[in-house]
């Protein structure tokens, strides 16, 4: 029993705990609140600003210090009290008060919020929306998204009440019984062997608000994808603004046709297929890609253009380029999102 006295005890207040399990024990640090995760994500790189006091203990809240031996059991004779506490803080649980984790989540939604008004445009006028409207769409998709889930619970409880089993007969087969059943048997092959391959239902994008768990980044693409798929405004991606330098000797060149697989060669269909032709050039390829061009020129032996396309074609494009052209083609980023701003 270790007796509480004033040379071992340090009574702490108003800390954020750090608890690391090792050894058959639980040791803690104890920290300044909103430091911890500065120091881990390197914005902070003073120790003295995130520790409240450089000792290891077994019981913060009761200021019971870790003993020497506990230590050297735990993490080796040769371990410095330095090196404990960066350990510690690497890979010890961190423990997160309700103000804190609030204050983390506002950051992480501001993050969210400005990367979305940033890359999403009034697809009328292309101009941005303020960050106050793009937060207003979004609570709007996250009580949509709550109001459905609440609907499904209740419409699945009485459901879930309501079902009851049949009761059973036994009755002997008769013949006419079994000519009935192998004729339902029958018919009933076809329509198995058409179940058997579903069809996938489409994907349907729904934000329910963010997380700590998960990148800005990220929930801010997983937000972007719902407000276009639910349109509580009317929103669409900024477009790209890219530049296309090309040899003009590749320009004129047909578009290869994929070859056709193998298996479906033959017949009717096969042949049709082996005898398409190639529709389009090269140019053409690459300006369908385009919204709308800004620009094209041919200085020399280069072709070069210059024009607006939608994010989603970009790898599309980048693909083409880099297949086609056999490097004589060159895709370049001139604007991530291009948009019009108020003056």
């Amino acid at each position: 029993m270790v007796i509480q006295q004033p040379s071992n005890q340090i009574k702490l207040t108003n800390v954020s705990l750090v608890r690391l399990k090792k050894g058959k024990k639980r040791f803690e640090i104890a920290c300044y609140k909103n430091k911890v995760l500065e120091w881990r994500q390197g914005i902070e790189t003073d120790l003295d600003n995130v520790l409240q006091i450089p000792n290891v203990f077994l019981n913060v809240s009761k200021g019971q210090t870790a003993p020497h031996a506990e230590l050297a059991k735990a993490f080796g004779d040769k371990t410095t009290t330095d090196a404990i506490i960066l350990e510690i803080l690497r890979k010890g649980e961190l423990q997160v008060g309700e103000k804190e984790r609030t204050a983390q989540l506002e950051r992480v939604h501001s993050e969210v919020v400005g990367i979305v008004a940033s890359k999403l445009v009034d697809p009328r006028t292309k101009r941005v929306y303020t960050t106050g409207m793009i937060d207003k769409a979004l609570d709007m998709l996250s009580a949509q998204a709550h109001n459905t889930t609440a609907d499904k619970d209740k419409a699945a409880a009485p459901a879930a009440e309501g079902t009851t089993t049949p009761p059973t007969t036994t009755e002997e087969p008769t013949a006419a019984t079994a000519v009935t059943t192998d004729a339902a048997a029958a018919a009933a092959e076809p329509a198995a062997a058409e179940q058997k391959e579903p069809t996938k239902p489409a994907k349907q994008y729904t934000w329910t608000g963010v997380v700590a768990t998960k990148s800005a980044k990220s929930q801010a693409l997983d937000a972007m994808k719902a407000l276009i798929a639910h349109q509580p405004i009317p929103v669409a991606r900024a477009r790209m603004k890219l530049r296309i330098t090309c040899s003009t000797a590749v320009l004129k060149q047909p578009v290869k046709t994929p070859k056709a697989p193998h298996g479906h060669g033959h017949g009717e269909d096969g042949e049709q297929h082996q005898e398409q032709k190639p529709h389009g050039t090269v140019k053409d390829k690459i300006l369908s890609y385009f919204e709308a061009v800004e620009h094209q020129d041919v200085v020399g032996s280069e072709w070069e253009v210059t024009g607006f396309a939608e994010p989603g074609a970009f790898k599309g494009l980048s693909d083409f380029i880099g297949g086609e052209t056999k490097g004589q083609g060159r895709l370049e980023v001139l604007d991530m999102a291009v948009t019009h701003e108020d003056d």
